[in-house]
């Protein structure tokens, strides 16, 4: 069928509008050339989402990520941990967040920090971080545990604490948990997934060696229909003042990024395989 005037030029401004979002968020003057290639692909060819997949999570474990730094899953009340023994953290974390839990949370953070007496090789210990100019930072927030007094106080396990600089902690990674919270009001129920990215890791702290991350990351989910969607965040362990979506990235890229492999156990396969290797910002936009 021939196009007119009018409708071909509809069908080149939508493409010039892709090509401007894809080259503003993911800059790709920062990747290798195969890199670029392989994403510029997924990203100018949006497609159609699989017709008849879903994303329904029967169970939080569909959603965990495969990785050789798993040394043993725990699961408390509001979320779940896979613990690296080796750097004396969680690998990851991950847990549903819903706007039900965000508004009717009433809990008052405990700030009750303590060794995790159920990780049988032994979590880290406060005195590992005395003085040692890093954080406690959360994994798990305490922020979107305040539905339940014990979810709260879980929180503070050690085993959910990673090694954050100050600066980082409480500047720009609190702006990401405070801005998942309103993405949970926003899309009703999201699934969250977090964690430091483990290697290469050279600097430790304390006498039991935790290791410093360089990196963290947090994948979201919008498990609301009918517009699911995937988002991914990689940001430096430092202060920064730049806009949370110039952290953003598709899951492939993280994947390839982390070595993880997020969501291979998560029903609706192919869902999630087409979500994964797309990107767009415009389903995720903060406050």
């Amino acid at each position: 069928m021939k196009l007119s005037k009018r409708q071909r030029f509809g069908v080149i401004t939508f493409v010039l509008l892709i090509i401007a979002s894809y080259l503003v968020t993911v800059e790709p003057w920062k990747k290798k050339p195969e890199e670029l290639a392989e994403e510029l692909a997924t990203a100018l060819v949006p497609g159609m989402p699989p017709t008849t997949a879903r994303i329904h999570w029967g169970h939080s474990s569909d959603g965990y990520p495969q990785t050789a730094t798993t040394d043993t899953i725990r699961t408390y009340l509001g979320f779940d941990l896979g613990y690296n023994e080796q750097f004396e953290q969680a690998a990851w974390v991950a847990y549903t967040l819903t706007r039900q839990e965000i508004e009717s949370g009433t809990a008052d953070r405990t700030d009750d920090f303590r060794p995790d007496t159920t990780i049988a090789t032994g979590s880290a210990e406060l005195a590992d971080y005395r003085g040692s100019g890093f954080d406690r930072g959360h994994l798990a927030p305490a922020g979107d545990m305040k539905w339940d007094i014990r979810a709260m106080s879980e929180s503070f396990l050690l085993s959910n604490m990673s090694p954050q600089d100050p600066s980082f902690n409480r500047g720009i990674w609190r702006m990401l948990e405070e801005q998942v919270r309103s993405w949970a009001r926003e899309k009703e129920s999201i699934y969250v997934v977090t964690g430091p990215v483990l290697s290469p890791i050279d600097s430790f702290i304390g006498t039991n060696q935790v290791g410093v991350p360089e990196y963290y990351f947090k994948v979201l989910v919008d498990l609301s229909p009918p517009d699911h969607s995937l988002i991914a965040f990689l940001l430096p362990n430092q202060r920064s003042s730049a806009d949370l979506l110039s952290f953003a990235v598709s899951v492939d890229s993280l994947e390839r990024f982390t070595g993880y492999d997020f969501f291979a156990d998560a029903p609706d396969q192919e869902m999630m395989e087409w979500l994964e290797g797309r990107f767009y910002p415009d389903h995720w936009k903060p406050d």
